[in-house]
């Protein structure tokens, strides 16, 4: 393929020397005639492991030039990258000076060429930049339409420094996103050499799974860092916990726990992260994740109240599950339990359906609980799962019980159905919420 790249910092500089070392015919575009000079003369203008090697291979072999003429560059291609950078402003928002410089550029470009151009983003940007930012400036400059004279793809890049030409061609994964078959069908020509994971995505999400890897890369950094705080204060080696930690490869390094959804709860999380906040208090650490964790759980019930319910302005809500997981009856710090506890002390009129609860309210632990601490919860539990959907206005989905994923929304039209667990992956009726999806 013939493929310009506008921006020759140190992801464009490293992806035209890998590009070309795929045989394609790259064109590095930089306005910075220092950085254009030294990718001519066959040298890296970062550095970078291997990096010298690749560039001084492609510029012998003409698969690879630099120049900073982008009209050259765009005549000379078929597919443009952006690869320009995204500061941070003094706000802490993302800086789209330089993208926007580029979309106008390209879009100026593009309007004299009669040949469908695809146009990528590869810079790190946030949802929504592509098709409210750089489709909108490109085609008011160009006078052309996306999708139909020109293509428009999301492709984030995962690469690190100092390992980047490895990162280069063992990506985790490969993300492509776009609303157009061409532009599609033109991406996965050009990563067909990697044998990683390929999504073809819809082009916001593409540009969130960035920000998505980056935080959670924080979050892991922060969280082990913060154990470490509290190791050291009781003379245990952090390093030999996480390496254990490490090893679990079934709940601590794994999807397990990262589904979007409503908030944790159960005999465990909240009881053990209450316990090691408060043990770090007492040690005069200070530990702002572990800290956070709590109101931020508490936050996400607290958002279903305000964000969904009240906003429908009606009062007979109906709970479908109120233990903490389906095929329980625990309701140990269930947050279904919270949620159906801030409903009625708001006064709204509560039917709840548990099948498990129900069956446990006669004998054994709940028993008690319900008839001496929870009898406001007692009072409003049903046997008939149809009853409570039938007299409620809206119904919440709190655990992913079988029945409930039986249950045909489209019969009941005049009802609103608040699903918290996602329990089919493929409802879009007009009459379901998801709170996450």
């Amino acid at each position: 393929m013939n493929i310009s790249m506008v921006g020759l910092g140190y992801v464009g500089a490293v992806c035209c020397a890998c590009f070309a070392e795929e045989g394609h015919n790259i064109i590095g575009m930089d306005i910075d005639r220092v950085k254009v000079d030294l990718i001519n003369d066959g040298k890296a203008p970062i550095v970078e492991k291997d990096l010298d090697e690749y560039i001084s291979k492609n510029v012998k072999e003409n698969r690879l030039r630099a120049t900073t003429d982008l009209k050259e560059a765009i005549n000379n291609s078929d597919v443009t990258i952006i690869s320009v950078g995204t500061p941070s402003k003094s706000n802490g928002d993302i800086d789209l000076t330089y993208i926007k410089e580029a979309a106008k550029a390209i879009g100026e470009k593009i309007k004299q060429k009669d040949a469908f151009h695809i146009v990528s983003m590869r810079s790190t940007v946030l949802p929504g930049t592509g098709k409210n930012v750089v489709i909108p400036v490109i085609e008011e400059v160009s006078g052309k339409k996306e999708g139909i004279d020109f293509g428009y793809v999301s492709n984030p890049e995962f690469l690190r420094e100092s390992s980047a030409i490895y990162d280069f061609y063992n990506p985790p994964k490969t993300v492509v996103g776009t609303d157009d078959e061409k532009s599609a069908s033109v991406f996965k020509e050009l990563y067909a050499f990697l044998k990683a994971p390929y999504f073809e995505t819809d082009i916001e999400v593409a540009e969130m799974i960035k920000y998505a890897d980056n935080s959670w890369h924080a979050v892991k950094v922060t969280f082990a860092n913060e154990i470490g705080l509290i190791c050291k204060r009781v003379d245990i080696d952090a390093r030999k916990v996480m390496d254990i930690f490490c090893t679990d490869r079934k709940l601590n390094i794994s999807p397990y726990y990262l589904k979007p959804g409503f908030a944790f709860g159960g005999s465990c999380l909240p009881k053990d992260v209450k316990a090691i906040t408060y043990k770090a208090k007492s040690l005069d650490e200070n530990t702002q994740l572990l800290n956070s964790l709590i109101p931020s759980n508490r936050y996400q019930i607290e958002r279903v109240f305000y964000h969904f319910i009240k906003p429908l302005k009606k009062r007979k809500i109906g709970l479908l599950g109120i233990s903490f997981k389906a095929d329980t009856d625990d309701l140990r710090e269930s947050p279904v339990l919270e949620l159906a506890e801030i409903l009625i002390g708001k006064g709204y009129e509560v039917k709840i359906y548990d099948k498990n609860i129900s069956l446990s309210k006669e004998k054994g632990a709940n028993k008690l609980l319900l008839e001496n601490e929870l009898p406001h919860i007692n009072v409003r539990l049903k046997n008939d799962l149809n009853g409570v959907i039938e007299n409620s206005e809206i119904l919440i989905i709190g655990n992913s019980d079988d029945k409930f994923k039986n249950i045909d929304f489209l019969s009941y039209k005049d009802k609103t159905f608040i699903d918290l667990m996602r329990i089919n992956s493929d409802i879009s009726h007009d009459n379901y919420i998801g709170i996450a999806w």
